[in-house]
């Protein structure tokens, strides 16, 4: 014999921005909102970003809409060697004191878009997780740069099949 399962129909006030991000969520998994409202009251809410800076607000918000693929692409996605070089080149003269007024605004940008990745990158993460999707991290090794004053910058995530040395 099957199992019956009985439905309540409520009516239920909530805020626009939560809405909209449900609706965002349903449009971009292509799934009825009444199923994403069901899952977010079972498992919680999508993750939240308003506790991140104001300027990489947008930069999240906008992930709502993004499909599973564009999601695993950010969440898969690492620093360029390059880039990586470039941080460290400066970060090193940055603790010398060597730093030339052009260098210390790049280092200030690589910095604003290290911190832009990193948060888009676990953003990504955290919506794939919350849409049922395992997030494997094993596969990868941490990029992590330590400048002068020990402040510690995550750049991203490589596959561990590349050498880092």
């Amino acid at each position: 014999m099957g199992c019956i399962m009985l439905t309540e129909t409520i009516t239920l006030k909530i805020p626009e921005l939560l809405y909209r991000r449900l609706q965002n969520t349903a449009q971009s998994t292509r799934r009825p909102l009444d199923e994403v409202i069901i899952h977010a009251l079972q498992i919680g809410s999508p993750p939240v970003w308003d506790d991140v800076p104001a300027e990489f607000q947008a930069d999240l918000a906008v992930m709502d809409r993004l499909d599973d693929d564009a999601l695993w692409q950010i969440a898969r996605s690492y620093k360029t060697e390059a880039d990586m070089e470039r941080y460290d080149e400066l970060l090193e003269k940055s603790g010398t004191g060597g730093l030339t007024a052009v260098e210390a605004q790049e280092l200030q940008q690589l910095r604003q878009e290290t911190d832009r990745f990193m948060l888009q990158k676990a953003h990504a993460a955290a919506l794939l997780r919350w849409r049922g999707h395992t997030v494997p991290i094993k596969w990868c090794h941490y990029l992590i740069r330590a400048d002068s004053n020990g402040q510690i910058t995550l750049l991203g995530m490589r596959p561990a099949s590349i050498s880092l040395g």
